[in-house]
């Protein structure tokens, strides 16, 4: 034991520190643990994507890694996986579960879960490196993994999986410290880490280690020679290692177009006052609960927080000085960047660093603030800690937890039932032939969420489908839905016909006052051979041309 550690506990740190990370979890997370297959957060459309996305990846991957990016949604429109985060890793970790027959929601949750345990033991190790103290890095790795910001976003699996960003560090801060070659490889393998699971947590890495470098530069100079060739050594085994991964990125840019520009930026820049506001129920009865009249992302560290970096600042020794004003400077840039187009920094730095046009949210680099604040408040308890004697030490590490738990928790959390996907698209995973479906409503771009579900039921038989979900909607989408949305009428069908469609679902519940008729209307089309009937009148048919029906 260490002699940080806690007086009475004997465990290994490793085993407390995963039993304190797992129990975090859970409590946020409440109830979650108690049903992972049927609860989900399906009240937002990413939700659905994210469990396509991993799903697309475990069914892929093993069985044709080159076409990969080749998504079965958006029919026909190519790289379709590219239209948003990779998620690689995380469908990695979660195969197991996959194979043992679970749903793509159980899947789901238990990455989220794990995503969130692995992130505040990436910050734990991180900390307690610098420390030795297993109660700051605790506390850090809390502040972390379950802050205002990420415990609104449960339906984004990447935010929950961030431990890329804390282990990056930790090997930079390795090389810079000690320049050697394994320390670069494992700096170069925590980068890919992140690429595989998240395009923003790449770039998000990128600036911090940047920023790493050039707060510490007084550190490193005078070992240059040894210090640069391993950042090098870095550099190119880690673009070697994402480049499979960047060029189905680079195409849907060049051919599709997808970009972010300046002014697609601008929408998504945050605000200062994003930094008062928390989702926390304690946070949101004391203060914060009126500032979500107006959309925000929400970055308040937490009174515990800024106490503890607050005094961490103040008590800096003259050893951890360079780490302090490192993490001081992640947060500073965290700030700024988030900002976007709000100040001229963020345009001159697009200008330069061509990866920052594949990002939307420029509001989420608030994460690098909550990550610095995160560390820092973990070198203030470390510092608290060191003044006091070793009963009232251990006090304050549980004060100091549960006070950062209590300010953050936003639990319990309303879930939606998952019941499953309705049996009949089994159905068309035994269909004969090659087979391109639509979902009917087919929804215009500007409502393209209501598409998710059509998503995550693609996952039951990973044929073609036409409709699709996602951050980016491809011009054949656009196209199709001048014709698609009037569905039943004969001019939407013929459409159909000519963009090779096979398979009509059609979803009655969807239309309202209307479904009576498109179902009548649909039977009497001699194009449409209904092939079966499901639960709430879930209708599918088999599209053929005319001549075939007038046979």
């Amino acid at each position: 034991m260490t002699g940080g550690a806690i007086p009475g506990w004997t465990r290994s740190h490793w085993t407390r520190a995963v039993a304190v990370s797992a129990f975090l979890t859970v409590l946020h997370t409440w109830p979650m643990a108690t049903a992972p297959g049927t609860h989900s957060r399906h009240d937002n459309a990413d939700t659905m994507l994210n469990e396509w996305i991993v799903s697309w990846v475990q069914h892929q991957l093993p069985r044709s890694p080159f076409d990969l990016f080749q998504g079965n949604m958006f029919y026909p429109a190519r790289d379709t996986l590219a239209f948003s985060e990779p998620l690689i890793v995380p469908a990695l970790l979660g195969a197991p579960v996959r194979l043992a027959g679970g749903s793509p929601v159980l899947v789901h949750n238990v990455l989220l879960l794990l995503g969130m345990t692995l992130s505040m033991l990436a910050m734990y190790a991180l900390v307690r490196e610098w420390t030795g103290d297993d109660a700051a890095a605790l506390v850090a790795g809390a502040a972390f993994a379950f802050n205002a910001h990420t415990l609104m976003r449960l339906a984004h699996l990447q935010a929950m999986h961030a431990y890329g960003l804390p282990l990056a560090l930790l090997a930079a801060d390795r090389v810079i410290t000690r320049g050697r070659v394994r320390d670069a490889l494992w700096l170069a393998a925590w980068m890919t880490v992140t690429a595989y699971t998240s395009g923003y947590l790449v770039v998000f890495a990128f600036f911090m280690i940047a920023v790493a470098l050039l707060v510490r530069a007084v550190e490193w100079m005078g070992r240059a020679r040894r210090v640069l060739p391993q950042f090098a050594i870095a550099s190119v085994v880690a673009g070697l290692a994402i480049a499979p991964l960047y060029l189905p990125y680079r195409r849907v840019a060049l051919e599709q177009h997808m970009v972010r520009t300046l002014e697609n930026v601008t929408d998504y820049s945050g605000a200062l006052r994003g930094y008062l506001a928390s989702g926390s129920r304690l946070h949101e009865w004391l203060w914060a609960g009126p500032m979500f009249a107006e959309p925000i992302e929400p970055f308040f560290p937490g009174v515990t927080v800024l106490g503890l970096t607050i005094f961490a600042l103040a008590s800096t020794r003259r050893e951890t000085r360079s780490r302090v004003t490192m993490f001081v400077a992640i947060a500073v840039l965290g700030i700024v960047m988030s900002l976007g187009t709000r100040t001229p920094i963020y345009g001159w730095i697009y200008g330069i660093f061509p990866p920052l046009s594949g990002i939307r949210v420029a509001a989420r680099f608030g994460n690098l603030f909550l990550f610095g604040m995160a560390a820092l408040a973990g070198f203030g308890v470390w510092q608290v800690r060191a003044r006091l004697p070793p009963r009232a030490a251990a006090a304050l590490s549980g004060v100091a937890l549960a006070l950062v738990t209590i300010e953050s928790v936003d639990a319990p959390m309303a879930y939606r039932r998952f019941d499953g996907i309705p049996g009949m698209y089994a159905l068309l995973a035994q269909e004969p032939g090659d087979v391109v479906l639509v979902e009917q409503p087919f929804y215009p771009p500007q409502a393209v969420f209501e598409n998710a579900e059509y998503v995550l039921n693609a996952t039951a038989h990973w044929r073609p489908l036409v409709n699709g979900y996602s951050g980016y909607t491809p011009a054949t989408y656009r196209t199709f839905t001048e014709t698609f949305w009037f569905f039943p009428r004969p001019h939407s069908i013929d459409a159909m016909l000519r963009a090779g469609v096979t398979h009509v679902m059609v979803h009655p519940n969807r239309f309202g006052e209307l479904a009576a008729d498109v179902i009548r209307i649909s039977d009497e089309d001699g194009r449409l051979e209904k092939l079966a009937v499901g639960r709430n009148g879930l209708t599918l048919y088999r599209l053929r041309p005319s001549s075939s029906a007038q046979q």
